[in-house]
């Protein structure tokens, strides 16, 4: 296969941009290359309805796990059921999609030793395509600054119902530690529940066993036993602060970097797939070099870098405005708000009057700390 579209990397961002692809160019040649000895069965991706448009729901149903109307949270001082739908996919599903699809080739145990704007090396094999996009997960950068969401999951078979009938997306009621913590459950049958232990932190450092044992003690206090059918864990970016011009330039006359390479993602919720939608769909409408797929690219990293600025005051107010272990006050406060705004919030695409709304009335954190969070350059300039 001479493929005209090289994506290095299999994970949500090519996925995304694959599928894209087929429909806009159904001739296109696309290759996809991975170093994982097949698809993984550690991420599980999840979004609320209005995240995506309606060709996105159509084009990832066959990938979709399940669908519940309805989500929870639960904090210290309130309780609430939101009314919006929300769904997850997993990784296992999206490649079984992809490799069915015409005119995709996923290549598996792919060792990549070169990447460039032309083409790939795999050690002494070399594959030019005329679009080459980089999607092998996030590098540091000087030009982000970030705090972290660490997290493991475990999905139990209990032996007995568990009772979840929807979503949990935040139980903070657990005791806090290493900044806020929650847990999140995923009911995906009557006896089948992923637990998972989330943490905003300052450090990348995860014990994952110490957060299983965790697990294991909410689960016992839930009174659900049964056996582990399978493990997740994580640590997500959660961005600070962001000089997207000189980001992007370090890339420049490379290939195209996308997801969590690009820096793309929710910069307080760590939520990519919608995201990766919107840029796969950038992807397949521009030009089909690398050249022009990079400034497609670039162009709206860069118009949602500015977008975000808000986003990334109120991850600075969460990680740099409050003690670790009052964190999860900022939160409570945040769900106390409309739904409809809660929704726009996850989507990205808050108006200017929802952010007055966020800020106005009893403040999250106290002014005098708030103050010390308004700028973005001091975080990136201990970082040079």
């Amino acid at each position: 296969m001479k493929p005209d579209v090289i994506l290095a990397g299999a994970g949500l961002a090519n996925g995304l941009i694959a599928l894209a692809l087929t429909e806009a160019r159904p001739d296109a040649r696309i290759l996809m290359l991975d170093r994982a000895a097949g698809p993984s069965q550690t991420h599980t991706w999840s979004f609320h309805d209005p995240d995506l448009s309606a060709a996105w729901h159509r084009r990832l149903a066959p990938a979709i796990r399940c669908r519940w109307q309805g989500q929870d949270v639960r904090f210290p001082d309130h309780a609430r059921t939101l009314r919006t739908g929300y769904a997850s996919l997993d990784s296992a599903r999206l490649a079984r999609q992809l490799a069915d699809a015409p005119g995709i080739c996923l290549r598996w145990n792919a060792e990549i030793t070169g990447l460039d704007a032309q083409g790939v090396t795999l050690g002494a094999e070399r594959i030019g395509a005329a679009c080459v996009i980089d999607g092998r997960g996030a590098a540091s950068s000087r030009h982000l600054a970030t705090g972290y969401q660490k997290f493991v999951g475990i999905e139990l078979e209990t032996s007995a119902p568990h009772g979840v009938m929807r979503p949990m997306i935040m139980d903070a009621t657990v005791p806090q530690m290493d900044g806020y913590r929650f847990v999140y459950l995923l009911p995906f049958s009557p006896t089948r529940l992923l637990i998972e232990d989330t943490r905003y932190s300052d450090g990348a450092c995860l014990n994952e066993e110490a957060v299983a044992r965790d697990i294991t003690q909410y689960a016992r206090q839930k009174g659900w036993s049964g056996h582990e059918a399978r493990r997740e864990r994580g640590v997500l970016p959660i961005a600070l602060a962001h000089d997207a011009e000189a980001f992007w330039a370090e890339s420049r006359d490379g290939p195209v970097p996308v997801g969590m390479r690009a820096g793309l993602f929710h910069p307080v919720t760590g939520y990519s797939l919608p995201i990766a939608a919107q840029v796969a769909d950038v992807v397949a409408a521009a030009g089909p070099t690398t050249p022009e797929a990079f400034e497609a690219v670039r162009s709206y990293a860069l118009a949602r870098a500015d977008e975000d600025r808000f986003l990334r005051l109120l991850s600075r107010m969460l990680f740099r405005g409050a003690a670790p272990a009052e964190r999860y006050r900022v939160i409570s406060r945040f769900y106390r708000l409309p739904e409809p705004l809660i929704e726009r919030f996850y989507a990205g695409r808050l108006t200017r009057m929802d952010r007055m709304r966020i800020i106005i009335g009893k403040p999250p954190i106290p002014v005098r700390d708030a103050l010390s969070c308004l700028r973005e350059a001091p975080l990136l300039k201990d970082r040079s």
